[in-house]
């Protein structure tokens, strides 16, 4: 009777947390829908204007000085509020984690404006990462008003950055795999069941407003034929070759803005500007380039056109992202993918005689294989192009190609960005104790030295206490004798500011136990 009530007690918190998860992705639905909406239709009416100021040149001098407003009124943004800059995703990693504190009010309406300012003027920016942090707010101004405890807190804001990607998008299950692959790295199931129901619920929210075609629908895409598989090996290894490059470019992007002498939250001025002649000339590719891969899956386009299209939306990209404007680098690394890939394919095609209908296939399965190489999140990548383009069909040429990549750029010494540019955001970041305790959740997997280890035999980080293990749906509490398994889940007590530092002491210290043992069989 007793494990009888403890079931239906589980059960009883898992449809609460799917409740509050419908909420939390019914108001992160609506405010990145509107973010989006917003977005395009600034979009379209900044073509047009660019194509009028071809006829009326003179036009473009009072344009300037709008645009320098702009720089100015986002920078004003971004010094009084610095957590919204770049695309937010480190920083709702580093509140995760217990090592950032965020203003959810002020990040909320400062993104959102900055967001579409930025994005809308045709930067060569995305609205998924900025999607991402706003959602991630919803979920965390829903636990301050709810006065949710830190690890609900966590789950709320985990969800509604799940909502945010689902609604960016119209892809819920990527939103759901992003959160557990790269914020988390591990799966909880109430985080993925909470996070799942809040991306279904902004998925839906998002579909009244834009429809039910895919954001990147591509018609008449045929299968792969399996003799070129062999060249999907060697275009995963240009990607993940690739995407090490851009790793390192994106990284060192503060050294180089550092040399204009400006302060950095009026870096925008520099791409605020520059946009002005790239727009007056090539008005149809600006943004974050949803519109390229679009005309990639229907049209043939000349080689010398993608290779220029590559380098100037490598460039510019760098350029915007750079300038720490509200944005994010999703979409312009699928647009910068899908060139890579139709590149590949035009050259297939023009030298070697491939049918050239293949050319969109490349261009797709190149998507996902470069956000693969510079994400490191590869069933995130795979899902989320199958998502947006709307077809199931290619699932194992995309994991071919990105898992090919992930390897590559793994060899060459690559790591995740998003990982990288929190290190970068925390650099010098001293833990700050807050005196609130907070219990947080670190996964036993198959590699790991706690597998078959008793607790009294592992040496663990003074700043925590092991509480419990929650094994399947069992809560196990813990003693000395408690042996440990793969799959278990350790709930840890530790201060609030100490939950990155627990993590990384528990690795390390497992990584050298299993050192220390092939040590010792080498020996024998």
């Amino acid at each position: 009777m007793k494990n009888e009530h403890e079931i239906k007690r589980l059960d009883g918190t898992k449809v609460i947390f799917i409740l509050k998860g419908v909420l939390i992705g019914a108001i992160a639905g609506i405010i990145v829908s509107l973010f989006r909406l917003l977005i395009e239709e600034m979009s379209e009416h900044i073509v047009t204007l660019y194509l009028w100021f071809r006829e009326n040149p003179f036009w473009l001098i009072p344009w300037g000085l709008i645009m320098l407003t702009t720089a100015f009124v986002v920078g004003a943004l971004i010094k009084s509020e610095p957590d919204i800059k770049g695309s937010g995703i480190p920083q709702v990693e580093g509140a995760l984690q217990g090592e950032i504190r965020l203003n959810w009010f002020s990040i909320l309406w400062k993104k959102f404006i900055g967001g579409i300012m930025s994005v809308g003027s045709g930067l060569f920016l995305g609205r998924e990462g900025p999607s991402i942090q706003l959602g991630a707010m919803v979920g965390q101004g829903f636990s301050e008003y709810t006065s949710a405890s830190t690890s609900e807190k966590k789950i709320f804001i985990s969800s509604g950055a799940a909502a945010g990607l689902g609604a960016a998008f119209n892809a819920p299950i990527a939103g759901l795999l992003f959160v557990i692959e790269e914020v988390h790295h591990h799966f909880s199931p109430l985080i993925w069941l909470t996070s799942l129901t809040s991306a279904l619920t902004a998925n839906l929210v998002s579909l009244n407003f834009f429809g039910l075609k895919p954001v990147l629908f591509i018609a008449n895409v045929p299968s792969l034929p399996l003799k070129y598989y062999g060249l999907l090996v060697l275009l995963g290894i240009i990607l993940g070759f690739l995407g090490y490059i851009y790793q390192i470019v994106l990284l060192s992007l503060p050294i180089i803005y550092k040399k204009t002498h400006l302060p950095d939250h009026l870096y925008g001025i520099i791409p605020f500007l520059l946009i002005i002649p790239i727009a007056f000339f090539f008005p149809f590719y600006l943004g974050g380039g949803n519109q390229i891969v679009l005309a990639i899956g229907e049209n043939s386009f000349p080689l010398t056109v993608l290779i220029f299209l590559f380098i100037l939306r490598f460039v510019f990209s760098m350029v915007s992202y750079g300038a720490n404007l509200p944005g994010g680098i999703f979409l312009p690394i699928l647009t910068l993918g899908a060139l890579i890939g139709g590149i590949y394919g035009t050259i297939l095609h023009q030298w070697f005689g491939l049918d050239s209908v293949l050319i969109r296939d490349f261009a797709i399965f190149a998507m996902a294989g470069y956000f693969t190489a510079i994400g490191k999140a590869p069933l995130t990548a795979i899902i989320l192009v199958t998502e947006m383009v709307g077809n199931i069909t290619h699932l194992m040429p995309l994991a071919v190609c990105s898992l090919t990549a992930y390897v590559i750029n793994d060899l060459l010494g690559g790591n995740p960005i998003y990982e990288s540019l929190l290190e970068r955001l925390l650099k010098g970041h001293i833990p700050n104790i807050t005196g609130n305790k907070t219990i947080i959740e670190f996964p036993v997997t198959a590699e790991s030295t706690l597998d078959g280890t008793m607790v009294r035999d592992f040496n663990w980080p003074k700043e925590m206490l092991l509480i419990s293990i929650r094994r399947g749906s069992a809560e196990i509490l813990t003693h000395g004798d408690t042996i440990m398994k793969v799959g278990d889940l350790l709930m840890i007590l530790t201060d609030e500011g100490y939950t990155q530092k627990i993590k990384v002491q528990i690795r390390e210290r497992s990584d050298a136990a299993i050192a220390k043992k092939q040590d010792k069989a080498i020996k024998d």
